[in-house]
């Protein structure tokens, strides 16, 4: 599923990040802050969000444009030989372990969902600082308000709903 660097051709594998919050701005250089990503693959960015329904929470957006976030920066992760078609078969596969109603703050998130998607096509994981905040949330889950244990992100109802006849 991976070519090992962008000379070999392929299909660019590319992370974008935003931030969630303004704060970001002050936080970033502290090596913190509170990110969604999404992770850009033949011309389209694909991320996960929440939603009430037991159906797939992934859904695509153009690149760089997702609604409800400020963009940050695009990371690139290296490329895939899987074609169209091919890279279309595998996120739909992916798509049915991201329901929009197990989405959760700490445990799984936008950012696992890029990483998940990253490790496949690539064999490299999303930068560390990316999903930092959940991880170190992960540490401290017991003492976490009940209302952050359970929280979800919504994504804006705007976005193309990821489906098989996309």
């Amino acid at each position: 599923m991976e070519a090992q660097n962008g000379s070999c051709g392929g299909a660019p594998v590319v992370l974008n990040v935003y931030d969630l919050t303004p704060m970001n701005n002050y936080l970033y250089w502290f090596g913190l802050g509170i990110f969604h990503s999404g992770i850009e693959v033949h011309g389209m960015e694909y991320g996960f969000g929440a939603h009430q329904f037991p159906a797939s929470g992934v859904f695509e957006v153009e690149p760089k444009s997702c609604p409800g976030f400020i963009y940050r920066r695009s990371v690139w992760m290296g490329t895939t030989d899987l074609s169209r078609a091919e890279f279309r078969s595998f996120i739909e596969n992916l798509a049915g372990k991201y329901n929009g109603n197990t989405y959760h703050l700490i445990s799984k998130n936008c950012n696992h969902f890029t990483d998940d998607v990253c490790k496949s096509l690539t064999k490299k994981s999303i930068p560390g600082w990316v999903n930092r905040l959940a991880r170190v949330g992960s540490f401290f889950n017991c003492l976490l308000p009940e209302s952050i244990q359970v929280s979800t992100v919504r994504h804006v109802p705007t976005q193309s709903a990821f489906s098989d006849s996309n």
